[in-house]
């Protein structure tokens, strides 16, 4: 539980809306700092393509939870909570203000809310899962859930084998669909007083923006990142199966030159369907729509 007598800002919005600037906006203005819940950003060595800033970008500003965990370790929603939470705090002791960097939705629910209190991991059926995934590939897994539970699969990335592999497990330790879970749960009892705040786009320019990220992400040297990266071994990693870092790395790997007009044409068609399930999300929560930050400290 936070001890603040403000509410704690939550910047939200569709990817490539603005939700780093306007975080960064915000800190500079209220003496605050930036807690980043970004599932990608969390994990060292993948900066381009998640969009983490830069330390140029943060211009000084204290961010948090980014480049805390090696590719190859776990890290979920509950941990970040744990964490982000332990962060809130730590700034809030300072005298100073937190502001959390909404990337990834169901962290940012976590973060409010708590989670279902669903059954603890179990490593043999997680073992089976890698094990068919590696046989029958990824699909697979995504294609099962979609029979058991089609609410969790809309939401899951085909690639994403570990939180595909979570949702199957709780099917098949408790025979309930981890989407009955989450509405058991109901999400409605804050832990804490937040003020969502999201950065306000019109679909098209939206789109546009998305492109343009793309392009500038190739021109910085994303392809080498993520050759990089699956040199190091990390192309198994949860981040590696993320939006954008799954149609690089499969471009990388089919052994066929780069076309730079269809690996940008792939990245911008997953990161919009990407955009219209946060938005999808973002309708159903009660957020302030801004233009730029003196809206938000309206």
């Amino acid at each position: 539980m936070l001890e603040s007598s403000a509410p704690i800002l939550i910047v939200v919005g569709p990817t490539a809306s603005g939700k780093t600037d306007l975080s960064l906006e915000l800190a500079r203005r209220l003496d605050g700092e930036v807690v980043s819940a970004d599932s990608v950003q969390v994990y060292r060595y993948f900066d381009i393509g998640s969009g983490k800033p830069t330390a140029e970008e943060r211009g000084g500003v204290p961010y948090h939870l980014i480049d805390c965990v090696e590719p190859d370790q776990p890290m979920d929603a509950a941990r970040f909570a744990e964490l982000a939470t332990q962060k809130l705090n730590e700034i809030l002791a300072r005298g100073r203000r937190p502001i959390v960097a909404g990337g990834t939705f169901l962290w940012v629910r976590a973060l409010i809310y708590g989670l279902s209190p669903a059954p603890p991991a179990d490593p043999e059926l997680r073992a089976e899962h890698k094990a068919r995934a590696e046989r029958e590939g990824r699909a697979a897994l995504h294609r099962e859930l979609s029979r058991i539970d089609p609410v969790s699969a809309a939401r899951l990335q085909e690639n994403d084998l570990l939180r595909v592999s979570r949702a199957l497990e709780i099917f098949e330790l408790t025979g309930v669909p981890l989407s009955e879970w989450h509405r058991g749960h109901g999400f409605r009892t804050p832990r804490f007083d937040a003020r969502l705040i999201g950065v306000r786009r019109e679909r098209d320019e939206l789109d546009g923006r998305i492109r343009t990220r793309i392009e500038a992400m190739l021109d910085h040297g994303w392809l080498d990142e993520v050759r990089a990266l699956l040199a190091r071994g990390f192309g198994e990693s949860r981040a590696m199966a993320s939006v954008g870092y799954s149609q690089v790395a499969a471009a990388l790997q089919s052994g066929e030159p780069i076309d730079r007009t269809a690996l940008v044409e792939a990245v911008f068609r997953a990161t919009r369907v990407f955009a219209r399930r946060q938005r999808t999300w973002l309708r159903n929560q009660d957020v302030r729509w801004v233009e730029h930050s003196d809206d938000a400290l309206a």
